[in-house]
């Protein structure tokens, strides 16, 4: 069990990563990850309506018609996304317009889709939570790890505070579509990298 459940939380993190691995939810991560406090704050809503979709279609797995299944998982994350809104405007306004439409699109987030049809809708309870909270870390690692890195060179900022003097002169194509292209690719490409050198050590072994 332990093996389990470590394997189900790890595996988001570099083996299925949902942004650098499997290519999914690109466009929130593009587009929010320009400061690392956005970053948290969507790590948070992504975690908060994935880990409770999953829970909630692997209990209602067994009554859920093969034919409505779809439009069944669209309604369920519809209804956790319209809760998180209401939360978020309640609590964190500030972070609520930060983050703008990307909350709402969480509806149709291919990640969370995907996750439920894989996976929610098969296995029991715990396990899907386990999952949820896996890739959630993953997209988070992520989407901070390319914030880090767009804010600093962007901004010459982290968290809003900043890290150099007067004299620093931030590179703002960071904080631009095009910057965010450049980090998301230049890291993948690292991490394939990484990948195969670790696979062909493997192989040798």
């Amino acid at each position: 069990m332990k093996t389990t459940t470590k394997k189900l939380l790890t595996k988001g993190l570099i083996k299925e990563n949902p942004v650098f691995v499997l290519m999914l939810g690109l466009c929130s991560v593009l587009a929010v990850s320009v400061s690392v406090i956005n970053a948290l704050g969507m790590t948070l809503a992504f975690t908060f309506v994935t880990v409770l979709s999953e829970l909630t279609i692997s209990l209602l797995r067994k009554w859920i018609p093969k034919s409505l299944r779809i439009p069944i998982f669209i309604v369920v994350i519809a209804s956790f996304v319209t809760i998180l809104q209401f939360l978020l405007q309640a609590y964190l306004p500030s972070l609520n317009k930060a983050l703008g439409i990307f909350i709402p699109l969480i509806v149709v987030n291919c990640i969370i889709i995907g996750r439920i049809e894989s996976f929610a809708s098969k296995k029991p309870v715990l396990e899907s939570v386990l999952d949820g909270l896996g890739i959630s870390l993953g997209y988070g690692f992520a989407i901070v790890f390319i914030a880090i890195i767009r804010e600093i060179l962007g901004n010459g900022t982290i968290l809003g505070y900043a890290l150099f003097g007067s004299s620093f002169e931030p590179a703002l194509m960071f904080i631009l579509p095009p910057g965010a292209f450049l980090v998301i690719g230049v890291e993948i490409g690292i991490i394939n990298h990484l990948s195969k050198k670790r696979s062909r050590k493997e192989v040798a072994e």
